[in-house]
């Protein structure tokens, strides 16, 4: 009778031990993962697409391209603008060609043997009016007037072929290198957009998932694939308020998976300063209790490529 008794005594305690909560130190989570969604800032078709589903890719991979065909004649229509007005520029700066100084200068010649010749009959005409009958004043005033008109044309020709030579107006040219500029800047937009029609991954990690099929229609910003970058994956627990003052970012833990043989060490990277539950009018011990915080813990890269999110774990704490 008396073992019997003892025998019900420890299966009683049994019981009561298997239904005890788990220590303060072992607390559930799961694994999270925080994706980086790859997406065009234009719209398109979707030409082809370069990853799937499962595969593992480096920063730098091509993941996918958008149909670019307008982005590529608008880039080549702003190209043929660029040079149209280089040239302009160019010719601007030039001045006259070179057959144009060469017609100026010859006429600036025969200008001068004009000059020349209506000087030597001025000088004429003076020395005759010294003997009398020998010229008459009219002809002397002709001879003024000749050599008069031949010096001005001169000037003018001269002054024409100093032209020239400078080219266009200091404004002209300036108007010319600001449209210049403007349309520099518009070929490079039309490059960049043409780049962004490509979109490569821009970390390493793996890829968690592709969002449209090729042929398919995609609007601006609206993302094709979803990268789950290694250093983006951790685990999120609840600890007790109990707890929480005892832990520090940086802490060590370890977490258990189902069916894995080892489990996996991480560190706290953040601790959330706002309880998941509040009780509504005083913090009595009883609600006390119920005070619940998040805590996250990240692994290294080698680490955290064998957890997956969604799984649930077994998170222990080191108090």
């Amino acid at each position: 009778m008396k073992t019997s008794l003892f025998a019900v005594a420890l299966t009683s305690i049994a019981g009561l031990t298997a239904c005890a909560p788990p220590p303060a130190s072992r607390v559930q989570g799961y694994v999270e993962g925080e994706f980086v969604y790859v997406a065009s800032p234009l719209p398109g078709a979707l030409k082809t697409i370069a990853v799937g589903r499962g595969d593992t890719v480096k920063a730098g991979d091509p993941l996918f391209t958008l149909d670019r065909s307008p982005e590529m004649d608008a880039l080549e229509q702003a190209r043929h603008r660029l040079g149209e007005a280089r040239a302009n520029l160019a010719d601007a700066r030039k001045g006259r060609r070179s057959s144009e100084i060469h017609s100026l200068e010859a006429q600036i010649s025969q200008a001068r043997a004009a000059l020349d010749y209506s000087a030597a009959e001025l000088a004429r005409q003076e020395k005759l009016s010294l003997v009398p009958g020998a010229g008459s004043t009219n002809d002397l005033e002709k001879a003024r007037a000749s050599r008069g008109e031949d010096a001005a044309h001169l000037a003018q020709m001269e002054a024409d072929l100093d032209t020239g030579r400078l080219g266009a107006r200091d404004d002209a040219v300036a108007a010319l290198e600001a449209n210049v500029h403007a349309l520099e800047a518009a070929q490079a937009r039309s490059q960049w957009e043409m780049e962004q029609k490509s979109q490569a991954a821009p970390q390493a990690g793996l890829v968690f998932d592709t969002l449209y099929r090729p042929g398919e229609w995609v609007e601006a910003g609206r993302p094709v694939v979803a990268l789950l970058p290694p250093q983006n994956i951790k685990v999120r627990a609840f600890v007790s308020e109990s707890v929480v003052g005892a832990l520090h970012p940086g802490d060590p833990l370890i977490v258990h998976v189902d069916g894995a043989t080892n489990a996996f060490t991480g560190r706290i990277s953040f601790i959330s300063p706002q309880a998941e539950y509040t009780p509504p009018v005083i913090y009595s011990n009883e609600n006390r209790a119920k005070l619940a915080f998040m805590i996250e813990a990240i692994f290294d890269p080698d680490t955290a490529v064998l957890l997956h999110p969604g799984q649930p774990v077994d998170v222990q704490l080191h108090l």
